[in-house]
């Protein structure tokens, strides 16, 4: 079976964004942000919510279109509709028995891609496998949290940890339901 990545960028406060979507502050080049790039190329799957796909609309994306051509797309979503798509794209309900159908299927681990409110249903739901976090040298105060309103606590265990350039930090967990 194969484990679901939530490889994110997050502020020193817990934040994927700020007000209003903004991420004018997240780091966006340099060593830490090739290694992301770099990292998403052992993907063949990513998985996301509605809103952090239409987020993707104010850089230039399409409705329908893939994100990540070399992935197959599964949005997750109850309300999102395509008049036409690309054959990776599909959106799909909410649906536990579909992410679990979903890792046993996949040929590689499965990368989310967010946003904070699909993740904290998934981490609710136990589904999340390992957390890879892009930890940001800035404060944002409010916005978009990391796992959104998630409820439930759970521990971590560190696998790896790198500083990079410009204060930025890859840390990877293991979650342990």
């Amino acid at each position: 079976m194969k484990r679901i990545v939530y490889y994110v960028a997050v502020s020193l406060d817990g934040y994927i964004a700020g007000l209003n979507g903004d991420v004018s502050g997240f780091v966006t080049d340099g060593a830490g942000v090739q290694q992301y790039l770099d990292d998403l190329q052992s993907f063949g799957t990513v998985i996301m919510g509605r809103k952090t796909y239409e987020f993707g609309y104010q850089f230039g994306f399409k409705a329908g279109q893939a994100v990540y051509p070399h992935m197959n797309h599964y949005i997750l979503s109850r309300s999102l509709v395509f008049d036409n798509s690309d054959p990776k794209v599909k959106v799909v309900a909410p649906d536990v028995a579909f992410v679990n159908q979903l890792k046993k299927e996949s040929e590689t681990d499965i990368y989310l891609c967010g946003g904070g409110e699909l993740a904290g249903w998934l981490l609710d739901n136990e589904q999340i496998d390992v957390l890879k976090i892009k930890l940001n040298p800035l404060i944002v105060g409010s916005g978009i949290r990391l796992f959104g309103n998630a409820t439930k606590k759970f521990k971590t265990e560190l696998i790896s940890s790198q500083v990079y350039d410009q204060g930025l930090q890859i840390m990877e967990y293991r979650m342990r339901y």
